[in-house]
């Protein structure tokens, strides 16, 4: 039997291309028409590689596969922004180097230090934080936030030292024209926090947060973001399971719908909360870090159960529960893939909803809560609201069997 070196990353070492193909299979993410483009590109890529003098571990990184494109590219006079396949190919190899346990570099390399954390941003971060009791993850979009405002002020040839109320009216107003009323309405939030933090640390001496405007938010917009549950179960039929892809979305999505998780709850799963043992989930808050437990019902367990065993590929570099669907199978990270998911499946099932954004679901299970007659103030802990109002905006959606739901009356 032919043995293999025991530390890779010591020794140049090329899979085969049945080696390669064979662990692709294992994943079943990859077709075998694509398997056969992916093994012609690789093949063209190992040629580069010994032109050069290139070690294959090395090199098969996004930059590495962007040197390649870029000098395959100008070989043959072709545009590299349009090699797509190449890029996907390389890609595909990295996670066979992850299955054959052969330690490949990360695909991408760690982001450098952001522009965001300047010393006067970090001041603002630590502001936030330790003197506002912002949890990280509003710290985190506050600095993203403001990071945006200043490359617009430094657009226009100012700083915020000498920022005027017109130019934050400005921005506001190119804002409106990009992103819906309540985003507009936390971006004014955003700097109008900033801005008082400026006061506050003498850096300017014109309190202009108190004159910042922000789009009015109505108090009961949002129940219009809730489908009927007749609706989120049409959804959740018209899901395919015959793909592995299919196995991770009806489990996502029925875990989403049937707790009312928030799509950061969901993709923040890992595998040492599922306790199957005990029949239990611990989900945890992304924004306040609390976490809880949940009862694993019996359909989400089987749903579940059936992704991790046929849907989730073997070997992947993360402990997260959902992953991306191809190669190399990292975590989903941020709640812009749930969004595409649950749009997918809405098109499939025929529903057409003027809101199919990522917190769908969740909108949708505390309207039927509140329809099956659930106490509000229990339904806003269930919810993880800090403010029990929250709630009686769903409320107003269960016109139905509102008259049997008993709130408090105010005095």
């Amino acid at each position: 039997m032919q043995s293999r070196p025991e530390d890779f990353s010591d020794r140049p070492f090329q899979p085969s291309a049945e080696q390669i193909a064979g662990a692709w299979r294992k994943d079943l993410v990859i077709r075998d028409s694509s398997a056969r483009l992916y093994l012609s590109w690789i093949a063209r890529f190992r040629l580069y590689l010994s032109l050069f003098g290139l070690n294959e571990r090395s090199e098969l990184t996004q930059d590495g596969a962007h040197r390649f494109i870029a000098w395959y590219a100008d070989r043959r006079g072709l545009d590299p922004k349009r090699q797509q396949s190449p890029h996907s190919a390389l890609y595909a190899l990295n996670r066979v180097y992850h299955v054959m346990g052969l330690n490949p570099l990360p695909w991408r390399a760690a982001p450098q230090q952001s522009r965001l954390q300047s010393p006067l941003l970090q001041e603002y971060a630590h502001h936030l934080a330790h003197r506002r009791g912002n949890p990280p993850p509003t710290v985190r979009s506050r600095l993203v936030q403001i990071g945006q405002f200043l490359q617009y002020l430094e657009g226009i040839g100012t700083d915020w030292s000498s920022v005027r109320l017109t130019d934050i009216d400005a921005y506001l107003v190119i804002c409106a024209g990009r992103y819906a009323r309540s985003t507009v309405a936390d971006i004014a939030g955003g700097v109008r926090s900033f801005v008082r933090f400026l006061l506050s640390t003498r850096r300017i001496s014109v309190n202009l947060g108190d004159s910042i405007v922000a789009p009015v938010c109505h108090k009961f917009e949002r129940p219009r973001r809730a489908l009927p549950w007749e609706d989120v179960q049409r959804l959740l039929r018209a899901i395919e399971t015959s793909s592995p892809a299919g196995l991770r979305d009806r489990a996502l999505l029925l875990m989403m719908s049937s707790y009312g998780l928030g799509a950061g709850e969901v993709i923040g799963l890992r595998f040492e909360d599922v306790d199957w043992e005990t029949a239990t989930i611990k989900v945890v808050r992304p924004k306040t870090g609390v976490a809880f437990t949940l009862p694993l019902l019996p359909a989400v367990a089987r749903a579940l159960a059936l992704y991790l065993r046929d849907g989730r590929p073997s070997n992947t570099p993360t402990r997260h529960v959902f992953i991306v669907m191809k190669t190399p199978f990292g975590p989903l990270t941020t709640s812009s893939p749930v969004r595409h998911i649950i749009a997918k499946h809405a098109k499939a099932a025929g529903i057409n909803a003027p809101y199919l954004g990522a917190h769908v679901l969740r909108h949708s299970n505390a309207a039927r809560q509140i329809e099956l007659g659930i106490k509000p103030r229990v339904l806003s802990d269930l919810l993880g609201h800090r403010d029990s109002e929250s709630i009686s905006a769903y409320v107003r959606i269960a016109t139905e069997t509102l008259r049997d739901v008993s709130l408090p009356v105010p005095a």
